[in-house]
């Protein structure tokens, strides 16, 4: 989830594999009977201690592993969702090795998942004109 607090967006130093120590948006599994919005807000509170409000969906990245053959080994469907901060402060929780506020032009200065500059990018774009979705479209 993209989560923006006025300027700056958080990102997630993961600890552990595959993308163990690259900068990613906090996230994870979607748990049976959650909508998308319910898990990314239960995820981003385990992983960081911050509550947000989600403005929209930002988009998706599709990562796929391989062997060394070249065969698939897994493939993971990553939707991020566009966020404000609503409260709380930063703490590394689970799966996280660090937590920080970042300024999107800070972006390339950091070792990053495949795909997550782009996205914030995206969400970024709503954010700064995205109206709330109605707690209908939230639940959903």
């Amino acid at each position: 989830m993209a989560v923006f607090r006025e300027d700056q967006v958080l990102l997630a130093q993961r600890d552990n594999p595959p993308l163990r120590n690259l900068w990613s948006l906090p996230g994870g599994i979607v748990e049976i009977g959650e909508t998308v919005a319910q898990a990314a807000l239960r995820e981003l509170a385990e992983e960081t201690g911050i509550s947000a409000k989600v403005v929209g969906t930002a988009g998706y990245v599709d990562i796929i592993a391989r062997n060394g053959e070249g065969m698939v080994e897994r493939h993971y469907v990553v939707l991020a969702l566009a966020a404000l901060y609503v409260s709380g402060e930063p703490h590394a929780g689970e799966a996280t090795k660090a937590v920080r506020w970042v300024h999107p032009q800070q972006l390339g200065e950091l070792p990053m998942t495949e795909g997550a500059a782009d996205i914030i990018r995206e969400a970024a774009a709503i954010v700064g004109t995205g109206e709330a979705l109605t707690s209908q479209e939230q639940s959903r």
